[in-house]
């Protein structure tokens, strides 16, 4: 067995020992499960960092882990542009834009569910008075590989806005309203 996976085996045990709940008086004390003792925390950080590659590697915007966020990106398709950030994501439609406030966290199947604020626009100017207030949506959706399924519905109404497939790295094919 190479290093590495020796290495990556250990940070293994280690997490699930570090988990139980047995486990929690003998590791105040600094002694293992099994009555070894605790590995030093430059080790562990060391071997935490290769398991962590293992875990995440793969092709961009496909998730290993439950809990990660949606990578950074521009995801575009027809009649939509899905920009995600660190923070949330924007979204622009033909005819109207929107937002998600926080980080977009996917489950081991690559779905997700977030809410977002949701703006009506129309052709021509902003006439004074005229509301410009967004409404509540769900984003829902489900990411594998490069490919991003999405759906917007209302969060009162439960109004379906649109089903979108979009495309990492691709723009959008928007019609901007006149």
């Amino acid at each position: 067995m190479n290093q590495r996976l020796k290495v990556i085996l250990a940070v293994g045990a280690l997490q699930l020992f570090a988990a139980s709940p047995a486990a929690a008086g003998r590791a105040e004390r600094g002694v293992r499960f099994d009555g070894t003792p605790r590995v030093a925390a430059g080790a562990r950080a060391a071997a935490g960092r290769g398991a962590s590659m293992t875990q995440t590697g793969g092709a961009r915007g496909r998730r290993k882990r439950a809990g990660d966020a949606l990578l950074p990106g521009v995801w575009g398709g027809e009649r939509i542009r899905f920009e995600v950030t660190a923070r949330g994501a924007a979204v622009e439609y033909d005819c109207a834009h929107g937002t998600v406030e926080g980080r977009i966290v996917v489950d081991r199947s690559g779905r997700f569910s977030v809410a977002g604020t949701h703006y009506e626009e129309h052709g021509g100017p902003v006439r004074a008075g005229e509301d410009a207030g967004g409404y509540p949506v769900r984003l829902s959706g489900q990411v594998g590989g490069s490919l991003l399924k999405l759906t917007v519905r209302r969060a009162d109404t439960k109004e379906l806005i649109g089903t979108f497939t979009l495309s990492r790295d691709r723009e959008a094919e928007l019609v901007k309203c006149r």
